[in-house]
């Protein structure tokens, strides 16, 4: 979707309404993708999975990280969903960190390595660097039961030469690891990083606005890469959504999970998602990364004129914001 059709989508929409009646303009747009296109493996909706980055004890100081910790398990609870948590080292890198992710695998989540320092694999960033810090991480993982041996690359950076993006893959393989990719990449940070902002100038600032831009946001990117994975793959893929460890996500992911549901999506464990046959594939892209979704499109050569690079970010989301005042 263009960034003006979203921001008409959005007004139309009236985000900022309690009422939400996104949902319905989006139930529409994926009933009329569901009848052309079929239907996920075995189900009668197009499947989905949270995995969730950067889990940390440090938020702001509008919400402690304890609150936000239950509030995003309990979501998460509600359902019976097991999701894959991304970790960084440095963020819980103390002993109230061991609280945090003790949590997250006493409810049966996947642990997974999200490298220790959060480098970003381009420029200066070499090979030999990126392996130690993703090896760093390691010890702050693999005590839990549920530890599980997926690494996801932070901003889904894989490698801006080939020599770097190769070796790294092989490291992977020799530690018996596989990418975490995701599939449905999105700003839910900005639009955190928005909303902080806004409670910085107004602690008694309505937040409900906030919540129904993500809402409309995710779902719209949701749209774009499930349509953008039928035509690639010529079939539906059990759909991996990233989300951060964010106060957003600690208030609204109740209400993500059900608008998702009313408009034609069923929530699936991170595991089960990861079985797809789609996660197994190395797209051979540089700079390599981005949704693996993107990454696969961009490899064919068919669909530029529907990929931006990169696939996600902040300078997409800014414009819509400003113009509804958020």
């Amino acid at each position: 979707m263009h960034r003006r059709s979203f921001l008409d989508f959005l007004r139309r929409s009236a985000v900022v309404a309690a009422t939400a009646p996104w949902v319905s303009v989006a139930s529409m747009r994926l009933l009329a993708a569901q009848s052309s296109s079929g239907t996920a493996q075995g189900s009668s909706h197009p499947q989905i999975a949270i995995t969730m980055d950067d889990p940390r004890v440090e938020l702001n100081r509008f919400i402690d990280w304890k609150e936000a910790n239950q509030q995003i398990l309990q979501a998460l609870n509600s359902r019976k969903l097991k999701a894959a948590l991304f970790v960084c080292g440095q963020r819980v890198d103390r002993p109230k960190g061991e609280n945090l992710l003790g949590a997250w695998d006493d409810a049966g989540h996947l642990i997974c390595n999200h490298s220790y320092s959060h480098m970003m694999y381009v420029g200066k960033t070499t090979y030999d660097n990126f392996a130690a810090d993703f090896l760093r991480d390691e010890p702050f993982i693999a005590k839990y039961r549920n530890r599980t041996q997926l690494f996801r690359y932070p901003f889904l950076k894989e490698g801006d030469t080939a020599d770097k993006r190769d070796r790294f893959r092989a490291l992977l393989k020799e530690h018996g690891y596989r990418v975490g990719h995701v599939t449905i990449d999105g700003s839910d940070w900005y639009v955190d990083d928005r909303m902080q902002q806004r409670l910085v100038q107004n602690p008694k600032a309505k937040l409900e606005p906030y919540r129904d831009y993500l809402i409309a946001h995710l779902l719209d990117r949701a749209s774009f890469y499930r349509q953008l994975a039928l035509d690639v793959l010529g079939r539906e893929v059990r759909h991996t959504v990233l989300v951060h460890y964010t106060m957003i996500n600690a208030l609204f992911l109740q209400d993500v999970m059900s608008a998702f549901e009313k408009s034609g999506w069923e929530w699936i464990d991170a595991d089960r998602a990861y079985e797809d046959p789609a996660f197994l594939k190395e797209p051979q892209t540089l700079p390599a990364g981005e949704s693996l979704i993107w990454a696969l499109a961009k490899e064919t050569g068919k669909f530029n004129d529907r990929l931006r690079y990169p696939g996600e970010d902040d300078t997409y989301e800014k414009p819509n914001m400003d113009a509804l005042g958020l």
